[in-house]
C-alpha cells in the first residue's frame, strides 16, 4: 500500500530544509502549478503569515548567525512570543519588523557614505 503524504507531514520536511531549497521549491511550486491561475500571494501563502518561527528559523529569516540572532533576543530587541522549556517561538510580524528596521538602518548607513 502507497503511503499518502498529509499536509502537516509535507510541513515538517519543509521547514527542515534549508532557505535556498524551500525558496526553490516555491518558485517550482508557482511555476507548475499556479501558471494558469490568477492568484495573490496571500490567497497562496495566508494562512502562513502568522505561523511562528523558531529560533533557527528566525536567524535564518533575519539573515544573520544563530549566535547574533540569540545576541538580539538577549538585550531584548527580539522577545519571544511564548517558550516552552527552553523552546522560544517568535511572532511573524515582530520578525518582519524587525528586519524591516534592520533594512532600514543599512540604508540609512549607506546614505551616510561619502
Amino acid at each position: 500500500m502507497r503511503h499518502t503524504t498529509t499536509a502537516e507531514e509535507l510541513l515538517a520536511e519543509m521547514k527542515a530544509m534549508p532557505p535556498a531549497e524551500r525558496s526553490r521549491f516555491f518558485t517550482l511550486l508557482t511555476e507548475k502549478l499556479f501558471q494558469d491561475e490568477d492568484l495573490t500571494h496571500e490567497q497562496v501563502f495566508g494562512h502562513l503569515a502568522e505561523d511562528p518561527f523558531t529560533a533557527r528559523e528566525a536567524a535564518e529569516y533575519l539573515e544573520v548567525s544563530i549566535a547574533t540572532f540569540r545576541r538580539y533576543v538577549q538585550s531584548g530587541k527580539i522577545e519571544p512570543m511564548h517558550s516552552v522549556g527552553r523552546s522560544q517561538m517568535f511572532a511573524t510580524r515582530d520578525l518582519k519588523a524587525y528586519k524591516q528596521s534592520l533594512r532600514d538602518v543599512k540604508r540609512t548607513m549607506k546614505a551616510k557614505k561619502p
